[in-house]
């Protein structure tokens, strides 16, 4: 009996899948699946040599998508053979590809640290710069608690945008990740 349920179930999940638009396609899968890349929005094609309005902004028009996600070369970080599972642990995995000298600095962003570039990139795509999870104008503010930082009489008056401009993301030398 529970054959001819998960059977009848399987069906119709394929019909609806078959027959949807992209968003529902993804909100089907998503219900069912974790790590379901968005559907992707057709970029706005601008003039050549046009610069957008928003070139300044952090999000960008349409998504970025990560190099072997674009080149659905899903085996170079997912075994092929085990639904979802990851060909290392998470919090290795981003450093096969990436090397970015955090051995040579002496502070590491905790996220860095521990692996978990995750917590601020999504590794299939995004809609904005550096496959971040979300805006950078208060990207900061997800973790680190603005009355804190306020406390520190050199970042009173300042604008949340304007983190990286003193402080390096992932890795520095100085303490506080000052550049």
């Amino acid at each position: 009996m529970k054959v001819w349920t998960l059977a009848g179930s399987v069906a119709v999940v394929a019909v609806l899948l078959a027959g949807c638009n992209a968003t529902t396609r993804y909100n089907v899968m998503s219900f069912f699946f974790d790590g379901v890349p968005p559907p992707v929005e057709p970029a706005v094609v601008a003039e050549p040599g046009a610069v957008p309005a928003h070139a300044a902004e952090s999000r960008q028009v349409g998504y970025r998508e990560h190099g072997p996600y674009a080149a659905k070369q899903c085996s170079a970080c997912h075994v092929s053979t085990a639904f979802n599972a990851l060909v290392v642990p998470r919090e290795e995995l981003c450093f096969r590809c990436h090397t970015l000298g955090a051995e040579k600095k002496k502070y590491l962003h905790g996220p860095l640290a521990s692996g978990g570039c995750t917590a601020c990139h999504d590794p299939h795509s995004s809609q904005y710069r550096y496959l971040l999870i979300s805006e950078s104008d208060s990207f900061c503010l997800h973790c680190h608690d603005r009355r804190s930082i306020e406390r520190s009489e050199v970042h009173r008056g300042i604008d949340e945008q304007q983190c990286t401009t003193c402080h390096d993301a992932h890795m520095s030398d100085k303490k506080y990740l000052l550049r």
